[in-house]
């Protein structure tokens, strides 16, 4: 008896162990479901999932009892909740977020990310495609191509996705109609061939009844093509050795003692072995690999996805950031290039405005410079634009403030995506992906010159210094900085004011009043300061300058002690019942649009130098008090 025991227990842990081994060697898709709101993608998931018994009895009762309280379907199970997780997805019956869920067959792993049809949530089905390398694409049979098929369709070519399985479901609302099929199809078809999508392979099916997802429906006879299950597991891989060169994005310097110093990171392209040559990038120094370390033990070769560290013969200064690429075949580095970028934030992308652009594990400072155009998603039409709105995408120009290492998105995805970021609130605003380098900086060389700041500065006997006067209009800016440059004057400072009203008569008088104009106003104005500050001189700037970003870059622009922002605090209120020339009641009036404080926003200091309180203190106090604190600060 012990012995049979004894052989049926060995026999049961063999059979564990090969079935777990048989999952880890099965390879692995992962795909996205996309297309417009209520074309059936969260069922068509659920579906897959309930089909394939791959659902738990608990989760099968929840589904049953979620589908009477929150179900869209009349009778039986509402599969579109397996995946709408969220309580506002279930409400309104609709997806929002990205919703990952695992599955396997006996040929497959996969993961699936189905993602959101509402134009709204765009940037989700981005964020979802990110890591697809297939994209099931559903149609309405009823509604055939939509406008937010053709985008999700754009921004899955633009990704480099190139299999498309275009389900075109709820067929059976149509009466599994082939030539309604057959139009769908075409339709899809020839905007694809417009994108540079050509392998697609277009099945009819009705995700809700089950028809051609996992099994051939009886109902739809004049098909002969695979499922969607057959496509899925048929469809070919990514090759991981597609010939692309060797790219390690350093995420970590690993030093734990002295007698130990390697780089850990990802690789993101090509293959590593021991004794290549390599070179750190954007630096340009060469090694060569010594060792290829991981936790268990030591590898002779390393390939895409696998997290190592890597040892080199050399001691060369490497940062995170950095990239470790091929040295015969290395990486490209820019502090400029051009991209296409789709938008994801609700406030919009405004040309020079300053933003963090990580890529990689590298992270520096960004700004658009030239919005080339964007590309209207139905027609692809170039249109000229002078901002990029939530879900729109655009060919642009990028400057960096240092040089990075990338590839072509086209080349490498994985060293040629990137993401902006806001700099204040640290929420992603936008996703990019690299078309090339820009080759004009690497023209321009600083012209070093025999007298320079210090020498200026001296010869004046001062410290130069930017003085930001910001507030609202009316707030008293011109007012106090007017003061403030006579008493400097009288205590033989060499000084000059940029009064907003007055720029606007020269430098800017091409400028309006927009969002975007306001920020190239102020770009250019802070330049201009940069260029007054190098001369030696105190600068007086008295600019409403409502966004923090662009006080930010002006900041930026000079030495730490160089800038000193001053809020001429005063309530709207108070402004309005000044109102020196009448502005505040034309733009309540609606004759002046975009004015700050009515209809455009302005955005106060979190923590200014200085900060004047025009209620409480009369002009000429309130110029004492700034004189007072640069004496402190030992500008005079």
């Amino acid at each position: 008896m012990s012995a049979e025991i004894l052989t049926t227990t060995d026999l049961t842990a063999a059979d564990i162990e090969a079935y777990l081994a048989e999952q880890e060697n099965k390879d692995l898709l992962r795909f996205i479901t996309c297309g417009s709101v209520d074309d059936g993608k969260s069922t068509l998931i659920g579906r897959l999932l309930y089909d394939s018994k791959l659902i738990f009895e608990d989760q099968l009762s929840a589904l049953e009892a979620d589908s009477k309280r929150d179900g869209t379907v009349a009778d039986g199970i509402d599969f579109a909740l397996l995946v709408d997780g969220l309580q506002a997805e279930r409400e309104q019956g609709i997806t929002i977020d990205v919703a990952y869920r695992f599955f396997a067959t006996d040929k497959r792993k996969f993961i699936v990310a189905d993602t959101p049809g509402h134009e709204q949530y765009t940037r989700n089905m981005a964020t979802g495609a990110s890591t697809a390398s297939l994209a099931v694409i559903l149609i309405d049979a009823r509604k055939g191509v939509l406008t937010q098929t053709r985008r999700h369709s754009f921004i899955v070519s633009l990704l480099g996705i190139k299999q498309v399985v275009l389900a075109i479901n709820k067929m059976d609302l149509v009466d599994f109609d082939q030539t309604r099929f057959t139009e769908i199809e075409a339709d899809y078809r020839a905007f694809a061939d417009q994108i540079g999508l050509t392998d697609i392979t277009a099945i009819p099916m009705s995700a809700l009844n089950g028809d051609n997802v996992l099994t051939v429906s009886d109902s739809i006879g004049w098909y002969n093509g695979p499922t969607l299950l057959q496509a899925l597991e048929s469809a070919p891989l990514p090759d991981a050795s597609d010939g692309s060169a060797f790219r390690l994005p350093v995420q970590w310097v690993n030093r734990p003692n002295l007698d130990f110093r390697g780089f850990s990171g990802t690789l993101s392209g090509g293959t590593v072995e021991t004794g290549q040559k390599v070179m750190a990038q954007p630096s340009g120094k060469t090694s060569t690999i010594k060792r290829i370390v991981t936790l268990d033990g030591d590898l002779e070769s390393a390939r895409p996805g696998e997290a190592v560290t890597l040892v080199l013969d050399d001691e060369i200064d490497i940062s995170r950031g950095d990239v470790l690429s091929d040295a015969e075949n290395p990486a490209e580095v820019t502090d400029q290039f051009a991209a296409h970028i789709v938008w994801m934030a609700d406030h919009a992308l405004i040309p020079e405005r300053p933003y963090l652009l990580k890529i990689g594990t590298q992270t520096v400072g960004a700004a658009v410079t030239d919005l080339k155009y964007k590309i209207n998603v139905n027609t692809l039409e170039h249109t000229a634009a002078k901002t990029l709105d939530l879900n729109e995408v655009g060919v642009c120009n990028v400057a960096l403030d240092h040089a990075i290492a990338y590839d072509p998105y086209a080349a490498n995805p994985e060293t040629g995506a990137f993401i902006l970021v806001d700099r204040y609130t640290n929420a992603t605003v936008g996703a990019g992906m690299v078309d090339f380098g820009l080759r004009r900086a690497t023209n321009l060389v600083w012209q070093e010159l025999d007298i320079n700041k210090q020498a200026r500065a001296e010869l004046k006997r001062q410290k130069p210094a930017i003085l930001w006067f910001t507030g609202l209009s009316g707030a008293g800016k011109s007012t106090v900085a007017n003061l403030v440059e006579k008493r400097l004057l009288a205590s033989g400072r060499h000084t000059y004011i940029l009064d907003g009203d007055n720029v606007r008569h020269g430098l800017n008088k091409d400028l309006g009043f927009t969002e975007a104009d306001r920020v190239e106003n102020i770009r250019r104005v802070a330049e201009t300061s940069k260029l007054f500050v190098d001369a030696g001189l105190i600068v007086l700037v008295s600019f409403i300058s409502p966004f923090r970003s662009e006080r930010q870059l002006a900041r930026e622009l000079v030495e730490d002690d160089e800038f000193l922002e001053i809020f001429v605090d005063t309530p709207l209120e108070v402004c309005e019942t000044r109102d020196p020339k009448g502005l505040y009641a034309k733009a309540r009036s609606g004759a002046i649009k975009n004015f700050t404080g009515i209809d455009s926003p302005y955005e106060a200091p979190e923590s200014p130098e200085i900060r004047l309180d025009t209620t409480s203190g009369e002009p000429d106090a309130l110029a004492e008090q700034v004189f007072t604190e640069l004496k402190a600060r030992g500008i005079v």
